[in-house]
Order: C-alpha cells, then structure tokens, then sequence
C-alpha cells in the first residue's frame, strides 16, 4: 500500500505576518504540512494567495478580518473578507465558525465542571462580537452580561435566533444593511457604539469575567485585569505574559494549542476538512470526531498561580429601633414623639437595600471574595408580629438583589435565620445556595468559650483540653444549642440541657447517649438551681431579648457565652455581676484587611455566621450548607477546619461594653475569687452559728427542764456574734464587716455578695 499523501493545509489571514510558519506535522493519525501567510489588512493580496494555494493545497483557512481592522491594518468592509472566501471552489475554505461555536461553549461547560458555580451570576463584559457565542452559553450561568456591541447590548441577536420566523424576516433586512455603504453605516452605528462603549467600559471596572479576541480584549483598553477571568482564543506565550502583567487569574483560551506555534481555530477547522476532501461538506459531527481524535481541549492557564476569586452576599437587619439612630434622616424622625413605633413598622416592609461593599477578604491559600451586605428592614420585634411568610418574600428579593451584584452563595444573619423554618423555605425557592452559618457559630460559640475559660484560669482544664467542671445549655433544643449541647458532652464532667421544648430535650439527650458522651446529662424546662453550679453557660435562645436566666444566681467566675440575637443577657443584667464573665458568642478575625462598614464589631471582626458565608465563597463551596434547626456534627467540624485553612482566627472576646482586656480578665478573676471567699466565708460562719444554736439549747434543756424553758434569743445573739465576726471586703461594694451592702440598683442588703444581694 502507497504511503499516504502529506496534506498541506494554508491559513491566509489579513492580520500581519508577525507570526507566520510553514511547519510539517502529525495530527490524528495524518501528516500534515501547515503554512500561515499574513497580508496586513490587504484583501485584493489575500484573494490572490486564495486563489494560487487553492491549485496544491487541500484546504485553506481565510481569517483575520476582524483582527486586522481592530488594529487598524484593515479599513474595509468586513463582507470584503467574506467574498476573499469564494474567491474559488476548488478547495474547502474555512473560517472556523463551526468549530469555535463548540470549542467556546465545550470551553464553558469545561470550567464549570471542574469548579461548580464558577460562572454563576459572574459580572460579564463582551467585548467586540468575535466571541458572541460564548456569551450565549454564559446566558445559562449568568444574566449580569454587558457587551460593547450595541446589537448585542439589546440582546436583539440572541432573542430573534429563537423565533424562526422573525429570524428570516431580519436576515432579509440584514441583506439590505450588508449593501449599504460602509460610511452610511459608520455614521449610523456611531452614536449607539460610542453610548455602548462608555457604559461597557464603566461596567468592566467591577466585572468579573471578560470575553473577547486578545486583539479585541487589547484595544478595549483596560490594563488593570486584576482578580479577572480572560475568556478569549489563540493565546500565544507572549500574549499569555502581558494578560499576566495585568495580573489576570485566569484565562480560558478557547482554541486549543496541539503544536508548539500557535494555530487559529478556522486552521484547525480546515484540517479536518481536507481529510474529506472538496467534495464533501463539513458537519459538527467531523468536527466532533477531530476532536476526539487529535485529544483537543480547551487551556486553563493560571498566568499568576492557583487563584480564584469568589462572591457572596449576606443579609442582616436592624437588632432593635436603635440601629434607626445610625441612618438619617431616620435618627432624627426617631426623636419625635410618638415616631418609634411608626418607623419601626414603616422600616419592615421597605425592600431589601444594599448596606455595604466587602471589596475583598484574602486567604493564606491565595483565594480571595468579594461580598455585600444587604439589610432587611424588619427588627426581631417586627418579624415576629408577621407570618414568616413575610419574612421570607423580603430573603427572597435579597436573594435576587445578591444575584444581579454577583453573588454565588448568600448567608442569613441574626433573626433572619431564625424565622420560620430556619432558611429552609429560603434555600429551596431561592436561585442563590443559603448558608445560615450556624455550624460556625456553635463552632465560634465553644471557640470563645475555651479560650475565655483558659485566660480566666479559675476552671480546672485537663491536659486534653477537658473541662473538669459543669456546664449547661440554654436553648438546647434550637439549632446552635443542640450543637454546642453536643460538643460539651464530650469534654465537659456534667451537662444540664434546659428548653420548654422537653420532647425536643428527651431527644436529644437520648441521641448524645448514643455518641457515647463523657458528661452526666440532666434535662430541665428552666435553669432553676442548677444554675449556681455551673461553670460554663451557653444561652443560644430565641427569646428575642427577653430574659432567660437569673445572673444573680450564677456561680462567681462563671463564663457565659450568649450566641443569640438579639442578646439573651441584657448590659444591664451583666453590670450586676462583675465577677462574671459574659461573651457575645465567638467573632471571628478575618484574615488580613478587610474594610466593612460598622456592624457592630470591631474592624476586621465579622460574625460567626458571616464568617461561615466567606468561607465557603473562598473555598468555592457555592452551596446550600446550613439549613434547618438540625445542624449536622461534621458540618460543624468541617467548617472549623476549612475557616483554619483561610486564615480564620478566634477574634479579641467582646462584651456589651467591647473588647475585654487582659485589666479586664484580671478584675474579673479578682472579683470572682473574692466573692467565693465571702461565700465560703458566710457558709463556714453559717455552720459556726448553727453549732452555737445547738450548744445554747443544751445548756437550756438540761435534765428536768422542759422545752418550754428555752431561750429564744439565744438564736438571735448566734446570728449577731457572726455578723460582727465578718470582716471580708465586699466585692461589689468594697463594704466591710456589718455595714449594709448597696446592690447595683441602690438598694441595702442584708449580706455582702450573697444570694439575697440583688
């Protein structure tokens, strides 16, 4: 058998002939001797080089139309490039349309399946129509696409291709256009193209992803791609060093690069259609067959390292009427009689607004996001006087105002996640995941708690990190209490779980048996008096303020952490017990600078549920994670690992009066180890006094007496001798010996920092 014929296949282009090549390869199982021939922007020279390769070659490709004239090489009309096409039959001349339709969308659909939610509501610029069918694939992913093309802009291209009729009557009229004098259409396109062009180029400074040819990308003029995705074809090493330059992530070349020289998609095209030969017409299923022959597929090139850039939203509201006094003119409305009510009310029924702009929080891994915060304008007070029906159509329209920003993932903060089914409805009707974060704040909550514990130093903790101590959970059977109820089942010596809901409690302690716990469990509709015995408390309620438990009653040197919101413990209640310790939950330190408008925290410090939204969009976790009031073990683990991975680190413990200070920790431990000396001091005293009341009742009933010979003042002098005989210092009022203690509300007391001090 002969050998077979070495095919030679020609790219005449109107670009330049920079990079022209006459190179001899394999491909696919054929020979092939390939030749680029460039005429910078001459036609009469490229129908002339059409017309002499078509006597010995086997296929020819005519590009570079577009190319040329965005450079300025070429100033004609582009139907001249297409008549360079006909100039004979006697070959198969390509212009690789068909096969870049599907290497583009292969392109897309590529990336997306390799990093899920890639694409999703991206902010997208177009720019130029070379890459037109690529933005029709993204329409699938994302509809935040701008374009510089006026046509494109309208979305007239994209809406009449998908009615037939209207389609053939337009093709007619373009027929029309096509003839029409290049200068008549100049003028006539000019407003329109420089009107597109202004809002395009404002629209890329926040865009996402660009689309284009390089040479259209290049003479869009926008050098600063920084944290941008490049869709775009042909990519040589030298274009792939200044897309670098411009600090590009990542570029998604749509042609693939089979030999070392760079070779346009119509090439490739061409190839395949001189192993046909003239007289059979190309179809996509050749081209699928190419494909899979000569294992072609699109290049993701990460010119500047494994990055990626990701989106989110998050949605918060006001806690109570006093947010108001942050906004204006709302503050001042606030201030006139009677007017509170009426904005609170009129607030809840506003729709969803953007708050603030996260420009960027940055991981140790290189991954970066980008969030808003959208507030709903309902208080606690207000969601609860509605349906959560209510509720959830305002999460909705947050959900779609996420999406028209770019969010990929959107996270419900505070009373948001509480309402109703706890982001349930919201997840399943929303286009957006949802994430309550409330695997990072029962995480964050024991997080603080540990670290609270260890700085005060008064809870003996063994050297696994154990608590030798008792602890308890208010609010055990809601969706963070029942998590942290599990967490401290295993490294506490005794756990009290207390709700109302005692179904709900009787099963969880049920399942925290079956885990095989370390701790003794006790269920409880109220704290009651196990709550003076408690080391550790975790209030994680839906009280929406109201009061949960008696602080008065706590244990000197106690260490609570509230994680609801609103708080559980009022600042007024925690003023009360200087010797106790009282933690907003575990906020969470963002890694590096991050700039967010007040929300209450420190700069940098975001809320365990926030934090839990920018993990995920770091890690590119664009799901649904945590819904419902059953929070899941190994999300709650999981979370905690990967906000370690990005940098996550506990935040400074704060208060109701802010952060709290090494000062801080130390006035606390010395208050609480003196309140517990004044009450070890009281209990022995109790004993010594009850000891006396017993000897002075035997010396009034000795023999031949009777009872009714005894003395009752005896009791009485017993009590007078004890107070006289204590001499400690009071810790709430430095108060010492029988002088009256004043309590926080200014009322005398019988007792220095006793249970009857209130």
């Amino acid at each position: 058998m002969p050998p077979r014929k070495r095919l030679l296949v020609v790219n005449v282009t109107l670009q330049s002939n920079e990079w022209d090549y006459d190179e001899e390869v394999s491909f696919a199982g054929r020979d092939y001797r390939l030749v680029r021939v460039g005429t910078s922007g001459d036609v009469k020279a490229a129908e002339d080089l059409v017309w002499r390769w078509s006597l010995t070659a086997d296929a020819i490709a005519v590009t570079g139309g577009r190319e040329a004239a965005a450079v300025g090489l070429f100033h004609g009309d582009l139907a001249e490039v297409r008549k360079v096409a006909r100039t004979t039959k006697r070959v198969p001349i390509q212009n690789g349309r068909m096969l870049a339709d599907v290497l583009q969308e292969w392109a897309i659909r590529h990336v997306q399946a390799e990093m899920p939610g890639y694409f999703n509501n991206a902010r997208v610029v177009v720019v130029g129509d070379g890459m037109r069918h690529t933005a029709e694939v993204l329409r699938e992913f994302t509809h935040n696409i701008d374009f510089t093309d006026p046509m494109l802009r309208t979305d007239v291209p994209v809406a009449l291709s998908t009615i037939p009729v209207a389609s053939r009557v337009v093709e007619l009229g373009m027929r029309s256009w096509r003839s029409t004098p290049e200068f008549v259409k100049e003028q006539a396109h000019a407003p329109a193209e420089w009107v597109s062009d202004k809002l395009a180029h404002a629209a890329a400074k926040d865009a996402d992803i660009i689309v284009g040819t390089f040479v259209e990308i290049d003479n869009f003029g926008l050098e600063d791609l920084a944290g941008r995705t490049v869709i775009t074809n042909a990519v040589s090493d030298e274009r792939l060093e200044s897309l670098a330059a411009r600090g590009v992530d990542l570029v998604i070349d749509a042609t693939p690069r089979p030999f070392p020289f760079m070779v346009v998609t119509a090439m490739l095209e061409a190839m395949t259609a001189a192993l046909l030969g003239p007289n059979h017409e190309l179809a996509t299923d050749h081209v699928v067959t190419m494909i899979e022959k000569g294992g072609l597929e699109p290049r993701v090139l990460r010119p500047n390292g494994d990055r990626r850039k990701s989106r989110f939203a998050f949605v918060i509201h006001p806690l109570s009427t006093q947010y108001f006094n942050n906004v204006q003119p709302l503050g001042a409305v606030q201030k006139v009689p009677g007017m509170s009510t009426v904005v609170e009310k009129s607030m809840a029924y506003l729709p969803p607004f953007l708050y603030a702009h996260i420009p960027s929080v940055k991981s140790p891994t290189g991954a970066e996001a980008e969030g808003w915060l959208i507030t709903v304008g309902g208080t606690p007070k207000e969601m609860l006087a509605h349906s959560p029906e209510f509720t959830y159509s305002r999460l909705l329209e947050a959900a779609e105002l996420g999406q028209r920003l770019g969010a990929q993932i959107m996270g419900l903060g505070a009373f948001t996640k509480v309402v109703g089914d706890a982001g349930v409805t919201v997840a399943k009707q929303a286009k957006l995941p949802i994430t309550t974060g409330n695997s990072y704040s029962a995480s964050g909550a024991l997080w603080a708690a540990a670290e609270a514990v260890r700085r005060l130093g008064l809870i003996e903790v063994d050297e696994m990190g154990r608590l030798r101590g008792k602890a308890m959970v208010v609010g055990a059977s809601g969706a963070i209490g029942s998590v942290c109820a599990r967490l401290l089942a295993l490294v506490s010596d005794e756990l009290w779980l207390v709700s109302p809901e005692t179904a709900k409690l009787l099963a969880l302690k049920r399942d925290i048996q079956r885990e095989n716990p370390r701790a003794e469990l006790h269920v409880a509709t109220d704290p009651g008096e196990a709550l003076a015995d408690m080391d550790v408390i975790v209030t994680a309620t839906s009280a929406a303020g109201n009061k949960v438990l008696d602080i008065m009653k706590v244990k000197p040197g106690c260490v609570i952490t509230d994680v609801a919101r609103p708080l559980d413990m009022s600042a007024e209640d925690i003023a009360k017990r200087p010797d106790v310790l009282v933690i907003e939950s575990g906020e969470v330190k963002l890694p590096g600078e991050v700039h967010i408008r007040d929300i209450g925290l420190p700069e940098g410090v975001a809320y365990a549920c926030l934090a839990e939204t920018i993990v995920l969009a770091l890690e590119g976790r664009y799901e649904t994670f945590t819904v419902g009031r059953n929070i899941e073990w190994p999300k709650v683990k999981e979370i905690y690992e990967l906000g370690l991975k990005h940098g996550m680190k506990l935040a400074t413990i704060s208060g109701v009066n802010g952060v709290y200070t090494d000062a801080d920790f130390d006035r606390i431990r010395s208050a609480a180890l003196a309140a517990r000396a004044a009450k070890e001091g009281e209990s022995g005293q109790d004993k010594a006094a009850s000891g006396h009341n017993t000897a002075d009742r035997d010396q009034t009933t000795g023999e031949g007496n009777t009872a009714s010979e005894e003395k009752p003042a005896a009791p009485k002098r017993a009590v007078k001798r004890h107070t006289e005989a204590k001499q400690v210092a009071c810790p709430r009022c430095g108060a010492s010996g029988d002088a009256p203690c004043v309590s926080a509300s200014g009322r005398p007391t019988k007792r220095h920092a006793g249970r009857d001090a209130t």
